[in-house]
């Protein structure tokens, strides 16, 4: 059984879809006017895992992820560069599919655009306009959070301090502090679309009300997003959408994963600490940010350190030493693959690892991946132990427990979105990527690689001792076995 936490309740639930066997999960996208960010795959990773997770325990999840294409940052991104605010989304939405691409991040069933679903937005804020939870004024249309009995409950705010340290922007009609656009009237410049109300563009909040409504039903299982949109996208969401079709509508279950932080600040724009991507792509393999980033809990803060170095370049200590357990765990994987294939007769399906029950009951509790990872990590020092020391155990019982590590560490990182590359080709990309930071010629190791081997054949042991040396001095490690030397970038 399945437990998650959830936000507006604010306790772990034993999770029981709607519908028997099927799963409607909503989670909030991008807004598309600039590059990803890490803050961004915080939570698009940790919402991949879930949804892996939740389909390997066999359920058929309908997964819904929007694009916000129309927005004031857009607007103003446009603006500032001269050019219209759809070539602006259309060029962020691109590049955000390539990012996430990069990161393992799976397509979502349904990726609805805000600009697709204009039509969907007026049906709601009409049925609000019928329950007198909304109002136009003067080409805008605003929410009346008074008139709605439950405002605060996912947040836990309470209206009445909401209302006093809310603010009036100059130009809008609002009635109280607390309303909020569902509808803004056209101004010169800027998209614009027909409406029962005049001209104009959809509110932020309205949009995921609309596209949640339409791809997933009044009811549906899992609201998803970031903990920074608790309050108040969020909440304005669950006002319209409960408002609109009734107080049991909208998501059964509310879950927000934590912020990433640097030096306990959160990571944004407006604190000059983002790290793109594409910036982190560009020094490290991809996969190291995702298991970074499931290596904490998906509801508690990352910390991702960005250090200034003498030399003015920037590095990542997290993130360097995430890659290190990277190649470890898949230095594991090359070398059962290497013993599986000296068998001469392969083990036929042998049972499960013991690493299989309690990875599943991590997962099951909450989506625990930081726990998942310990024993990931724990079931590797296992399977070196064995391949390390013949007489840890009968060959043939040695053989059956590294082919079952081995098969069930690969299934479980397709739900975790790791460890499904060859090996040997992972490490050599990661040897390569360490010589070319460390200005290392791969020529210059292979010939000294050569050198000491002659020098071995020639029983020159001094001078073979000597080279190793040499290179264990440049954090070159030279790995002997019956099939010849390899060397890897410590």
């Amino acid at each position: 059984m399945i437990r998650l936490y959830d936000t507006r309740k604010k306790r772990k639930l034993e999770f029981t879809p709607l519908s028997a066997g099927k799963v409607g999960i909503y989670v909030c996208g991008v807004t598309v006017y600039d590059i990803c960010h890490v803050g961004h795959a915080r939570t698009l990773v940790s919402f991949d895992v879930i949804v892996r997770h939740l389909r390997a325990s066999g359920f058929d999840v309908r997964f819904v992820r929007n694009i916000t294409d129309v927005d004031d940052k857009i607007i103003r991104r446009g603006q500032m560069e001269g050019r219209d605010s759809t070539e602006v989304a259309r060029e962020y939405a691109d590049a955000m599919a390539r990012d996430l691409a990069a990161l393992g991040v799976a397509t979502p069933d349904d990726e609805p655009r805000a600009t697709e679903n204009i039509e969907a937005m007026h049906g709601i804020i009409s049925l609000l306009e019928k329950k007198n939870l909304a109002y136009a004024a003067a080409g805008d249309v605003y929410y009346s959070v008074p008139n709605f009995q439950g405002y605060g409950q996912l947040s836990g705010q309470n209206p009445d301090d909401l209302k006093a340290g809310a603010r009036v922007e100059i130009g809008e009609q609002k009635r109280s502090p607390m309303d909020f656009a569902l509808w803004k009237a056209a101004k010169p410049g800027e998209p614009m679309w027909p409406s029962p109300w005049g001209p104009g563009r959809p509110g932020w909040h309205i949009e995921c009300s609309a596209m949640a409504h339409r791809f997933l039903g009044e009811r549906f299982d899992i609201h998803g997003g970031g903990a920074d949109l608790i309050f108040p996208h969020h909440e304005n969401e669950l006002a319209q959408s409960c408002g609109a079709f009734g107080e049991d509508s909208f998501a059964q279950h509310w879950m927000h994963s934590g912020m990433v932080n640097f030096g306990g600040e959160k990571m944004s724009k407006s604190l000059g600490n983002v790290v793109s991507i594409a910036r982190v792509c560009s020094t490290h393999d991809p996969e190291t940010l995702r298991l970074l980033l499931i290596s904490v809990h998906y509801r508690s803060p990352a910390s991702f350190e960005i250090r200034k170095e003498d030399d003015g370049t920037t590095s990542f200590p997290d993130l360097d030493e995430q890659e290190a357990r990277l190649e470890y765990f898949y230095r594991t994987l090359d070398r059962i693959d290497a013993f599986a294939r000296t068998l001469k007769d392969q083990p036929a399906d042998p049972p499960p690892s013991g690493f299989t029950e309690a990875y599943r009951a991590a997962m099951d509790d909450d989506f625990n991946t930081a726990a998942a990872i310990g024993h990931l990590y724990d079931t590797f020092v296992q399977a070196n132990t064995l391949l390390d020391d013949p007489k840890s155990a009968p060959k043939p019982e040695r053989a059956a427990r590294l082919i079952a590590i081995a098969r069930d560490v690969r299934a479980a990182g397709a739900t975790l979105g790791i460890l499904q590359r060859d090996p040997q080709a992972f490490l050599v990309q990661r040897r390569e990527r360490l010589c070319l930071q460390r200005k290392i010629d791969p020529a210059e190791i292979e010939q000294q690689i050569t050198d000491r081997l002659a020098a071995r054949r020639d029983k020159d042991f001094a001078r073979a001792d000597a080279i190793r040396d040499a290179l264990v001095e440049r954090s070159i490690e030279l790995m002997d076995s019956p099939t010849g030397t390899v060397w890897r970038v410590k």
